[in-house]
């Protein structure tokens, strides 16, 4: 059997957590184009699907999306230029800087949580409660296994493996 025929009849995590990814990115940014917010891209998401009413860091952004500081950085210079966000000086630390949405970003937040529950919903409708409950749940583990070997990775200082020294 070919490698892609193996794949489409036995999708790994890797394939099924892209398939799922992409049809709920394409879903959400379909129908907020038709609510008004045509200008958004899914790159975008991982700053608006993180950002606080009040505002957020963009350091907390970067930590909750998994992406570096400095695509945050470029990701809200572009929603500032699109009117979604605005930087604002940090009330409790007057030396950082808050993301803050404008009227057009809570529109949009709003709008996208709703997207996203009546998309659950459906799902859930479609599984049962308990099902998708229970998949949420074992989703969640998951991701939480994905970032603790991420960030255990990340804690091995450099020249050695993850799973113990290197042999020669």
């Amino acid at each position: 059997m070919r490698r892609s025929e193996r794949k489409e009849a036995a999708p790994d995590l890797g394939i099924l957590a892209g398939n799922v990814l992409f049809a709920v990115q394409r879903e959400l940014f379909e129908t907020l184009a038709e609510e008004g917010h045509p200008r958004l891209r899914p790159r975008h998401g991982a700053v608006m699907a993180y950002l606080d009413a009040e505002g957020s860091r963009a350091t907390e952004l970067a930590r909750q999306s998994g992406q570096h500081k400095q695509v945050i950085g470029t990701l809200v210079d572009e929603l500032v230029a699109l009117g979604y966000v605005e930087r604002r000086p940090d009330p409790q630390d007057r030396r950082a800087k808050l993301v803050c949405p404008t009227d057009l970003g809570l529109d949009q937040m709003a709008r996208s949580d709703a997207i996203v529950a009546a998309m659950e919903r459906r799902h859930a409708e479609a599984l049962g409660e308990e099902v998708y409950a229970d998949f949420k749940r074992s989703l969640q583990r998951v991701a939480g296994l994905q970032r603790a070997w991420r960030e255990a990775r990340e804690s091995v200082p450099p020249g050695r493996a993850a799973d113990g020294p290197r042999s020669g």
